[in-house]
């Protein structure tokens, strides 16, 4: 979990120090590459490094839990396909000032255009739900030019407390506010919706004290904190992903209808089944990386029956 340095011992600070500096220094040298080729580069190396990382083991494993009825050659072109995402993604956070020019001019798509344009239109509060899919940033870069409205974003502090200010460095070039995960940051994302505001999240990890539904056929621990504020707030809820395009660097910004309100669960479950149909159109795209199906107080995925 992240911590403040003074919470750290000093050997503690030394390793944060050392890597700190290793990773600013490899992203700096990456850097160097023309835009282009060091996303392309980035993905390449992440793809080289997923099996001594345990990235490639835990593709795999999660595949083999929901689609066991892929062969072993399409669950590792999938693997690879997921590593590359990922390390295009990373390098994209760190070419904030490249990543936010090309995405202004992103392909906005899909149903939900119509709504998320009345709700714009009509200063109305707007919660827009991603995923770890393809870059979800590319969504709040591209939704902001079209709107000129600010989409608040929820992030998690690194736990390396000194390159976190790079990151969150990063984070804070694609646009304001941002919302720290936390109490603090969890108050002011609700004032900003209490005031009409326009927020965007990820909804699509393990949730400790979430409501067990499904996701891809198999028990998933969700929170439904997301449902329970646009019910509360009266939020337009608009699933959105950023597909990734075949030249590896652009993005089709496709948004949704409008989740119908609800209930919580009904409503979270929803935004699951939405998420599930655009990952079996792209499954090299979602973050397969991630412990999705984790067990949690007796619900979820448990241990015995993991692949």
């Amino acid at each position: 979990m992240p911590v403040e340095k003074s919470e750290l011992n000093r050997f503690e600070l030394g390793k944060y120090y050392i890597s700190s500096l290793f990773l600013r220094g490899f992203i700096g040298s990456i850097r160097l590459l023309p835009y282009e080729r060091r996303i392309a580069a980035t993905g390449k190396l992440a793809q080289a490094l997923a099996p001594l990382v345990g990235f490639r083991k835990r593709v795999l494993k999660n595949l083999k839990l929901t689609c066991p009825d892929l062969s072993e050659e399409e669950a590792e072109k999938i693997s690879r396909q997921v590593c590359d995402n990922a390390g295009r993604a990373i390098m994209e956070h760190f070419s904030p000032e490249e990543f936010v020019e090309r995405q202004k001019r992103a392909r906005i798509m899909g149903p939900g255009i119509p709504a998320y344009d009345a709700a714009c239109k009509e200063g109305r509060p707007v919660m827009v739900i991603s995923a770890h899919f393809g870059h979800y940033l590319a969504i709040r870069i591209a939704l902001q030019e079209r709107s000129g409205i600010p989409l608040g974003c929820l992030y998690r502090r690194m736990a390396n407390p000194y390159f976190n200010d790079a990151y969150v460095a990063a984070f804070h070039k694609t646009g304001e506010p941002m919302f720290e995960q936390g109490r603090r940051g969890m108050m002011e994302m609700v004032r900003s919706l209490k005031r009409n505001g326009h927020i965007a999240i990820v909804s699509d990890l393990h949730a400790h004290g979430g409501e067990e539904l499904t996701f891809f056929g198999k028990p998933a621990v969700t929170s439904v904190l997301n449902a329970e504020l646009a019910i509360k707030y009266g939020a337009v809820m608009l699933p959105c992903y950023a597909v990734r395009r075949p030249n590896g660097v652009d993005f089709d910004i496709v948004v949704h209808e409008p989740v119908p309100h609800t209930d919580p669960e009904t409503m979270t479950q929803y935004l699951n089944d939405d998420l599930e149909k655009v990952v079996r159109q792209h499954m090299g795209q979602w973050f397969w990386i991630h412990r999705r199906w984790k067990a949690w107080n007796g619900l979820g995925v448990q241990p015995e029956d993991m692949p």
